[in-house]
């Protein structure tokens, strides 16, 4: 690949990843924007008594809700099904975390010949980089 289209290739990435900045930027200016114009709503809502009153229905309805979905998912957690899927997700953890260790001794003496050995290459090169400037 020469040079030219390396360098293409990566102000075009440098681009796209500045054009995606650019729209999750967009998107939180929509969000914070939103949520302005729902507290203003709100606020402008409160004001009026009748509003009011509307407004602390719904916020008790809203409540309800969350209770309801609270309790159905503590019922939910109770139950043999997911007390033996908490239970194998215990022993699948537990499971890579025993095989993460077993491979990284088996590949670590691997992995500092490797990193050794192209020390030694590097050394070499600097001697005789060294020697050329000699």
């Amino acid at each position: 690949m020469s040079e030219q289209q390396t360098t293409s290739q990566t102000e075009g990435t440098q681009q796209s990843q500045h054009t995606s900045n650019e729209a999750w930027q967009e998107v939180g200016k929509q969000f914070q924007a939103l949520g302005e114009s729902l507290a203003t709503a709100f606020r402008t809502a409160w004001e009026d008594e009748q509003n009011r009153k509307r407004v602390q229905e719904m916020q008790k309805g809203v409540e309800a809700m969350v209770n309801e979905v609270g309790q159905a998912i503590k019922e939910t957690a109770k139950t043999p099904q997911a007390q033996q899927a908490k239970e194998d997700v215990k022993k699948a953890a537990e499971s890579m975390r025993v095989a993460g260790e077993q491979t990284m001794q088996e590949v670590r003496p691997h992995l500092v010949a490797a990193l050794q050995q192209l020390n030694d290459e590097l050394q070499r090169l600097i001697g005789r980089m060294e020697q050329r400037k000699s």
